[in-house]
């Protein structure tokens, strides 16, 4: 697979832990010209400086997805300086940490509307702004998790979140296909990441994948790059509205 000559934007790189990062290492091994995002001074210099271990030079932009003045300046200056996009990676979600260990039921509006906004209604927003510099076509990828349709242990109303994140890639699929321009979704199986650092117990769901999936391991990030690659190259061309396994199988298990 191939993305030479291909031009994308990766949102949600934290640290070189991060999915969206395994995803944009991978893309960049295989020829894209890059732009990255950063949400927030405190996580600049980590993009930076990963960043500046591709080999070749990326553009760095600032981002807050709950910010439509800064989502509009960041595809602004996607325009002047990439002039088109083929592909974005959306790997943006959060929850504040009481609404994970707390009781479902004890869920704030404030954080259900802050988890909603920032995990799933982004991608709306990303997508409408993708969508000019896409006159080619284009991908749309994002990351979600099983929890979007099973109760996981201290997910809570992240689950909520991703399920409208997939259900939401469904309804741009369909309203972005005339264009040629596909969404797509990979879930995959837990990895410490920094946003895995906050879900209680998350030692013993790595545990849980290893005893019960059929390939009995834990998600490896590169194999979430690789496939992510996959579903942004020309490759998947036919692939729309899907969401894609990356977890060694453990979705299809009943016990």
């Amino acid at each position: 697979m191939t993305l030479a000559g291909k031009k994308g934007l990766v949102l949600g790189v934290a640290n070189k832990r991060s999915l969206a990062w395994a995803i944009a290492k991978r893309a960049s091994e295989a020829g894209a010209e890059l732009a990255l995002t950063f949400q927030g001074e405190r996580l600049e210099e980590n993009v930076r400086d990963l960043a500046a271990t591709l080999g070749r030079e990326s553009l760095i932009h600032p981002c807050d997805v709950a910010a439509d003045d800064q989502v509009d300046a960041l595809f602004a200056k996607i325009g002047e300086s990439m002039g088109r996009l083929d592909f974005v990676v959306h790997g943006a979600a959060f929850a504040p940490r009481e609404a994970l260990s707390a009781p479902f039921s004890q869920t704030t509006r404030e954080a259900f509307r802050m988890a909603l906004d920032i995990s799933a209604y982004s991608l709306i927003a990303l997508a409408r702004g993708a969508q000019p510099l896409m006159a080619e076509g284009g991908s749309l990828l994002t990351l979600t998790y099983l929890g979007a349709e099973r109760v996981l242990p201290n997910y809570n109303v992240m689950g909520v979140a991703k399920a409208a994140l997939e259900c939401s890639v469904r309804y741009l699929a369909s309203d972005l296909g005339p264009q040629n321009i596909r969404v797509n979704a990979i879930s995959a199986g837990p990895v410490k990441t920094l946003a895995a650092a906050g879900i209680s117990g998350f030692s013993d769901i790595l545990g849980v994948y290893r005893e019960r999936a059929p390939l009995r391991r834990n998600t490896e990030s590169g194999e979430v790059g690789d496939t992510g690659v996959f579903l942004i190259s020309d490759a998947a061309r036919g692939i729309t509205g899907e969401v894609l396994y990356v977890d060694g199988g453990y979705h299809v298990m009943g016990m």
